[in-house]
């Protein structure tokens, strides 16, 4: 019969029968496939289509065949239109009758206006479950708890995505991920075709459970571009609140501890069985669980109606032996391993990339002069940019800049004076200790920060006593017995400073606990070393003992009494550098020095006697500026052109950070009398725009005038504008390879004109413009002392290019050009031909690499015809041909003073290196002309052979 029902319902259609006739034809494919009456039945007495006699009687029948049979009499006694509208119905509950979808498409069911008009109320109890899961996760997602714990937040005005990666089974990369839809992707970075689960993986703080918060709003508001009618949300730690002796059906676990079906719970349970590809289940942190918990060992369970522990239920979820095909979503901290069978894909969470911040701090700061401080303090301090790039971090942070902003009455800029490490730390200790307050509805917190500190007191002290301990170790995770003897209470556990993590122990699961960030132990530990009466000043400057060189004496006399040991002795050049990997150490004694600065006196002297504090301050200015003088006398000289220069370490930047850290003006001046010489080099130290704060910070105390070599570091622009207070004193300025833009051009510009001392500007390798390239041809044509400009691999075309040289010609003294990598072409050849005519200083000029052929290369070398200061001239790896080298020919014969040409990597053949070769018989000062990688065989080179200033190979 329903073999028939399907041929006539391939020829049958609603265009060319009616509607009483269709469903008399396809009576028994309709008494089949209608499972639920009760919709049909809710709609027609809704509309006046039957009585409730008729429903009664419908009802009354005592199976569900008979109830269709007795339901589409009815329905056909009544005429046309009650028959159109019980089939419209069927169309708009597509999920209620999903077994009909296919013939309704075939019939090409399409109701007139009149039925269109009508409403159809969807009773179904799988929809009705949808529609109350839906109201569950939107509720439940619509705001987030902010990390203090104070108040909740919108989600949508506070999400953001992170870089998701995907990952092979080895952890290596398989690219990124666009979007949350395509966590459930099916056509992209599957590993294995028979797992089942997605695992998102990522460190504490990253955004795992926001992101599986986030995926719950867009499925509860309709926006989650994927197919799934069900949403199930667990949280791991929930597993392992059930006794060993509990047991669980599948349906018990979904229905009863997630979300109960208002009516008919067996249906809805069928539904979910019978479409499982339906259902999205998200497990978040599965690191929660005990420690001794193997997916791989759990009993198989595949049957939805036995009982069985919860976590056995877990486990079978995950590995697709209960309802195969169900979309399975799995959380967990970075280091938990998933059972390779149990995988379908891999993706880390990687947290905000610069762009992300940028536009998170376009939502936490509205006003643009707020958003660009903000963000070029963060440009500034990789500390506090690195913490940024964990979202929970970058909240915490953000929030202490609106903290500033609202002290400084809500002005558009953040304060002019410094955001330092130290300042967030404290605003962020602050931030949490005043979760302690009760929480009131009408009254906000009135505490000053002195207040807070003091009624946290037992608090900080017992925290700190616990980074202590650690940090003298290296010890960064604690267990319980350390938690206890450090007297922290259960509280103090909550209020966000640690994190419980589960650790294997002998006895099974034992619970341990880690700070949020090392920055953060550092913190506590140098707080507990200030405040702490029973640390003396041995234990206040033990960090600062990693800056002794292994083998180096203990204590030189010169030292004051009180120095246990030598901070930086001896002029051994190659020891290693300090601090190698101990960058918690590095964190410890700045925080130290922030904590002790004057400026915090007000804040501490309600937990350590001000006396107590002068006398650690005193001691510690005392040792760092002995270190300081130390350090720069222990490194090796260099005596050149009446400069003594030494290459200054890391170790030196750490302590300019640590005197900065102060922000005091009398530090500052103490330490720039520590510094003796006059060349000062801290090229490849990996330092950042911040840290030319803390340079500036001293050497603007400088009565002497200083050479700086910054090259190959992390400066940009802002640290162009960090260096403003030192630049009166600075003759040399080496900024080459650090990311420097037009606007840090126009900085230097401004400053270097107001003094006119500078005589070496080094700006190779930045991404300096045309814009840029004329705020330096203005620095060329006012500070004439300048003698050596480096502007090679830059963004220069012609145009800067004819800026720059008219200021070469305008200078006399400039004798050193470099302008290698650049793009000034012929026009801005012929500009520096221009310039080089009758020059009176210029001894070396690299126009390489820059797009010159045949009339640049020309008008170069008749130029040079009339130049007697030139002495060097590189062309290397441009376009100039046999023509050009006609033309240096004809010059050479004329020109006496040009001792190196390089013609390296052009498109000279033999016959140009010919004309050359016989110019060279009549000039006898030039001591090389090289022409490697030109148009040269090795048999023509042979020629040239006796001429042993010409070099082809």
């Amino acid at each position: 019969m329903e073999k028939q029902g399907h041929h006539e319902m391939q020829v049958v259609t609603a265009d060319s029968q009616s509607h009483i006739k269709l469903l008399k034809i396809h009576r028994e494919l309709l008494v089949t496939r209608i499972r639920n009456t009760q919709c049909l039945l809710d709609n027609l007495l809704e509309n006046g289509y039957l009585s409730s006699e008729d429903v009664e009687i419908v009802c009354a029948c005592p199976t569900q065949p008979d109830k269709v049979r007795k339901l589409l009499d009815l329905v056909q006694s009544k005429g046309e239109e009650v028959s159109e509208f019980f089939l419209f119905v069927l169309q708009q509950l597509a999920d209620a009758y999903v077994d009909l979808r296919p013939w309704l498409v075939e019939i090409s069911f399409s109701p007139s206006q009149i039925i269109q008009s009508k409403t159809v109320v969807n009773t179904d109890p799988v929809s009705r479950y949808t529609q109350k899961l839906r109201q569950q996760l939107g509720c439940d997602s619509k705001f987030m708890l902010c990390y203090a714990q104070k108040e909740e937040l919108l989600l949508e005005e506070t999400y953001m995505d992170t870089l998701m990666e995907l990952m092979g089974f080895n952890n290596e990369s398989l690219g990124s991920l666009s979007g949350l839809a395509c966590l459930l992707d099916h056509s992209s970075g599957v590993l294995n075709e028979h797992g089942e689960t997605v695992f998102v993986f990522g460190d504490a703080g990253v955004g795992k459970s926001m992101l599986l918060q986030r995926l719950q709003s867009l499925w509860a508001s309709g926006r989650l571009a994927v197919e799934v009618k069900f949403f199930f949300h667990f949280r791991c730690r929930m597993f392992s609140c059930f006794k060993d002796s509990d047991t669980l059906c599948l349906q018990d676990l979904i229905f009863k501890h997630f979300c109960y079906p208002e009516q008919d719970p067996d249906e809805v349970f069928a539904f979910l069985l019978r479409f499982p590809q339906a259902v999205l289940f998200t497990f978040d942190g599965l690191d929660e669980l005990h420690s001794d918990f193997d997916l791989s060992r759990v009993p198989d369970s595949c049957c939805p109606w036995e009982p069985a522990h919860p976590l056995v239920l877990l486990a079978n979820l995950l590995s697709g032996r209960l309802l195969k095909g169900a979309n399975k979503l799995l959380t967990a901290r970075t280091g938990v391993e998933v059972p390779r069978q149990l995988l379908r894909k891999k993706v880390l969470l990687r947290g905000f990339s610069p762009s992300h911040l940028r536009t998170y701090a376009q939502r936490m700061f509205p006003e643009r002069a707020a958003q660009d401080r903000l963000l070029e303090q963060l440009d500034a301090n990789p500390n506090l940019c690195s913490l940024c790039a964990v979202p929970l971090f970058c909240w915490i942070i953000f929030r202490c800049f609106q903290h500033f902003l609202t002290a400084f009455e809500g002005s558009a800029q953040l304060p002019d004076c410094a955001v330092t490490l130290t300042d967030v730390f404290l605003l962020v200790t602050e931030v949490h200790l005043n979760r302690t307050q009760p929480r009131s509805l009408v009254q906000r917190n009135t505490r000053s920060p002195a207040e807070t500190f003091r009624a946290g007191w037992r608090t900080l002290r017992a925290l700190g006593q616990m980074a202590h301990r650690g940090m003298a170790r290296s010890l960064f995770v604690f267990s319980q017995e350390e938690v206890q003897a450090s007297e922290l209470q259960e509280g103090d556990l909550q209020l966000g400073f640690l994190r419980a993590l589960s650790e294997m122990g002998p006895e099974g699961g034992q619970q341990s606990y880690e700070f949020f960030h090392l920055t953060l132990q550092a913190f506590f530990t140098a707080f507990f070393l200030v405040v702490d009466d029973k640390m003396g000043t041995r234990e206040l400057l033990r960090f600062f003992q990693e800056w002794v060189p292994p083998g180096e004496a203990a204590t030189p006399s010169c030292y004051p009494p009180f120095l246990p040991f030598q901070c930086l002795g001896g002029g051994n050049p190659v020891r290693p550098e300090p601090f190698t990997k101990k960058d918690h150490f590095q964190f410890t004694n700045l925080f130290l020095c922030g904590l002790l600065a004057k400026a915090r006196q007000k804040l501490l002297r309600h937990l350590v006697p001000a006396a107590a504090l002068r006398r650690k301050r005193k001691v510690l200015w005392a040792h760092l500026f002995a270190s300081l003088r130390s350090y720069l006398k222990s490194l090796p000289r260099l005596q050149s052109e009446g400069f003594s220069q030494v290459h200054a370490m890391p170790t030196f930047l750490w302590m300019l950070r640590c005197i900065y850290e102060t922000q005091s003006q009398k530090v500052g001046r103490r330490a720039a009398r520590g510094i003796c010489a006059n060349y000062l080099k801290l090229a490849f130290c990996n330092a950042c725009s911040a840290d030319c704060s803390a340079l500036s910070f001293v050497l603007h105390h400088l009565r002497k005038q200083l050479a700086l070599d910054l090259d190959n570091n992390n400066l940009n622009d802002y640290g162009v504008r960090e260096l403003q207070p030192c630049f009166s004193r600075l003759t040399i300025i080496r900024l080459s390879v650090n990311q420097i833009t037009d606007t840090g051009v126009k900085v230097l510009c401004e400053e270097l004109t107001k003094y006119k001392i500078v005589t070496f500007l080094g700006l190779y390798n930045n991404q300096i413009t045309d814009i840029g390239a004329r705020y330096v041809a203005r620095i060329l044509d006012e500070c004439r002392r300048l003698t050596h400009l480096k502007l090679g691999k830059n963004k220069i075309t012609s145009e800067g290019g004819k800026c720059l040289a008219q200021a070469v010609k305008n200078s006399t003294s400039i004798s050193d050009v470099g302008m290698w990598g650049n793009q000034i072409g012929d026009e801005g050849a012929k500009a520096f031909a221009e310039a080089l005519r009758d020059h009176p200083s210029l001894s070396y000029l690299s126009l390489a690499f820059n797009g010159i052929s045949t009339e640049g290369g020309k008008s170069l070398a008749q130029a040079l015809q009339q130049n007697s200061s030139l002495t060097i001239f590189w062309l290397t790896k441009n376009e100039l041909n046999d023509e050009v080298a006609e033309s240096f020919a004809e010059m050479l014969k004329v020109n006496q003073t040009l001792k190196h040409l390089w013609l390296i990597q052009n498109q000279i053949t033999a016959k140009g290196t010919a004309q050359l070769a016989e110019a060279l018989q009549k000039n006898s000062s030039l001591t090389e002309l090289c022409l490697n990688g030109n148009l040269i065989k090795p048999e023509e080179a042979k020629v040239f052979e006796d001429e042993k200033r010409l070099i082809c190979f």
